[in-house]
């Protein structure tokens, strides 16, 4: 009869567990936030706008009205950033007695340098500058461009069975950065007739990175091209021809000087982190942390360069569970712990993060400025997209591999709950709990996953699932517990890179460093993390070096960087030069 009326008062309690798990939090109440911050009315929360101020106030005044005490500037962390770019006043250009217009004939990069430019010019194919296993091309072996315009085709050759060898190469930023090594003074890009037969100039969209190309870049019509060429070479489309044929580069000094002014400015916005916390009720623990975040920005009105994947639509990105939903469950943890029956041992530190869809910008301004000590943030737990649970129950968990207990707390957590986990060990990711872990903090990623709404006008909030949300969000809430009342901290342990390639670079070599990709200004690339079985480990390389050089060839941001890696090989003992507490050092590094 004991054990019956044992078994009997075990199964009640963990019935009640269920039961408090399933209704501490409603779907009525995530639904109600997801429908404020994803309506029309704040037109897509895009950095900087109004409707972006308007979800971080809601925000703030939600975990006001929770009982959190705010953080920063009465609850916001301010940082500015580069929101858009548009042609200045000055973009004039002139060869000889002719002048032409901006946005008819020609069109600035968008990022050009400003500057004035009047020189002589030279046609030098297609730019490349490739020497490896597969293909040896250079366009500049019998072209001086020193002081020079340097005439560009855009994109490759159309060589039949050739599809991947110039893969990296293409990207405009890599041609300056060949051109300007180069000793070109300035770069014109034109089309080729297969390239593009109507001859469309580049729409001046904002490519989120504030990086210069350290000289004047645009691209000027085919027609005017063929105008300088004519006297003295073939039209573009016949040297555009030519080149496929014979598989080898085609170059032409050009009688004329081009002279340009080039103008493009970069529009600065300021936008915000919105931080609250909530101290822990251990005294030999409250003075540590665990941080919760979800990012609160989305892509606006959608359109060129903004991320949306329909290109071209402009129409409101409502962002319902891409991150509307995320900031929901924020909230509802946020006054489910401001409950004092509900408060850990350890505080806990809620941040709404700006700028996540123009490069992780607030996450990274966070831990670069935080308002807290960061040695003592024990944990991160990010929950970015978390609103499309259905029918497939669900939910992702990445970074399961950067500490030591992490999975064994989540197997512990799996065994009452009411959604299934799928685990992913690496710490970094596409989203905020990347510059966490770049600083060494264990990290957890909640996510119910992508879905072909993401980054559409269609991603709104009659789509989500509101119930499903709140299971996620219990889950949640029992990982914040555990966690935050474990007796010890948790222990950071690497798991993956901390570094990401970008599309289109195939690098044959890697430094083994986080860089800053987030950084602004030209003046060299901030080392974020150095991983410890890597080159730059070996070589000496610190977190906070700043890199200038490699190979002797300036590094004035990533682009550049990148475009360095990518003539690197495996074997060679290469210089790096960093900025290191203001003094200049040389590193010999072993890839």
């Amino acid at each position: 009869m004991k054990n019956t009326a044992l078994l009997f008062l075990i199964l009640i309690g963990f019935a009640f567990h269920i039961s408090a798990q399933k209704t501490a939090f409603t779907a009525a109440e995530i639904q109600e936030h997801i429908n404020y911050l994803a309506s029309d009315e704040l037109k897509g929360r895009q950095p900087g706008t109004p409707g972006d101020e308007a979800a971080a106030a809601y925000i703030r005044k939600q975990m006001t009205d929770a009982g959190l005490q705010l953080m920063g500037e009465e609850g916001y962390q301010n940082f500015d950033l580069v929101t858009d770019v548009a042609l200045g006043r000055s973009n004039r250009l002139s060869i000889g007695a002719d002048v032409y217009l901006v946005e008819k004939d020609f069109m600035p990069l968008p990022f050009t340098s400003n500057a004035p430019l009047s020189a002589s010019a030279i046609f030098v194919g297609y730019g490349f500058e490739i020497d490896n296993d597969s293909l040896q091309w250079n366009d500049y072996a019998g072209a001086d461009v020193t002081g020079k315009w340097a005439i560009v085709l855009r994109g490759a050759p159309a060589i039949e069975g050739w599809d991947n060898v110039f893969q990296g190469m293409v990207g405009e930023r890599m041609k300056v950065l060949t051109a300007r090594d180069k000793g070109a003074a300035g770069v014109i890009f034109v089309n080729g007739a297969e390239f593009d037969k109507d001859d469309q100039l580049l729409r001046l969209t904002y490519d989120k990175s504030s990086a210069t190309a350290g000289i004047p870049v645009l691209q000027l019509k085919r027609s005017i091209i063929d105008g300088i060429m004519i006297p003295v070479a073939d039209s573009v489309a016949v040297i555009e021809r030519k080149i496929k044929e014979q598989k080898s580069p085609v170059v032409y000094k050009l009688p004329v000087s081009v002279s340009a002014i080039v103008e493009v400015q970069q529009k600065v916005a300021t936008t915000h982190n919105v931080v609250g916390w909530i101290e822990g009720t251990n005294p030999a623990k409250k003075n540590e942390f665990v941080a919760i975040g979800a990012h609160y920005d989305h892509l606006g009105m959608g359109g060129p360069g903004s991320g949306s994947r329909a290109i071209d639509t402009v129409a409101v990105h409502n962002g319902a569970d891409d991150n509307a939903s995320g900031v929901a469950g924020l909230l509802e943890l946020a006054g489910y712990f401001a409950d004092r029956k509900n408060r850990p041992e350890r505080s806990l530190i809620f941040i709404a993060f700006g700028a996540e869809e123009m490069g992780l910008i607030g996450s990274k301004y966070f831990v670069d400025n935080p308002l807290i000590d960061i040695s003592k943030i024990t944990a991160m737990i990010n929950m970015d997209m978390i609103g499309r649970l259905k029918d497939h129950r669900t939910v992702s968990i990445g970074g399961t591999g950067t500490s030591t207990r992490s999975e064994i707390i989540l197997d512990d957590l799996a065994k009452t709950s009411t959604i299934k986990m799928q685990y992913s060990k690496e710490g970094y990711g596409p989203s905020d709990h990347a510059a966490f872990y770049g600083k060494d903090i264990p990290v957890f990623f909640i996510s119910t996953g992508a879905h072909d709404d993401y980054h559409t006008p269609r991603d709104r909030a009659e789509r989500i699932d509101a119930d499903g949300e709140a299971e996620v969000v219990a889950l949640a809430a029992d990982l914040v517990k555990a966690v935050a009342n474990n007796n010890e901290r948790l222990v950071f342990q690497e798991a993956g890179p901390k570094e990401r390639q970008r599309q289109g670079y195939n690098f044959k070599v890697t430094l083994g460093i986080m860089p800053d990709f987030a950084g602004s200004g030209d003046d060299g690339l901030r080392v974020d993390a150095v991983r410890p079985d890597g080159p730059a480990h070996a070589g000496g390389l610190l977190k906070g070096d700043k890199i200038v050089a490699i190979e002797g060839k300036p590094v004035g941001n990533i682009y550049d960087y990148m475009g360095r890696l990518k003539n690197l090989e495996a074997g060679q003992i290469i210089t790096v030069d960093v900025i290191r507490d203001d003094k200049k050092m040389v590193f010999l590094i072993p890839l």
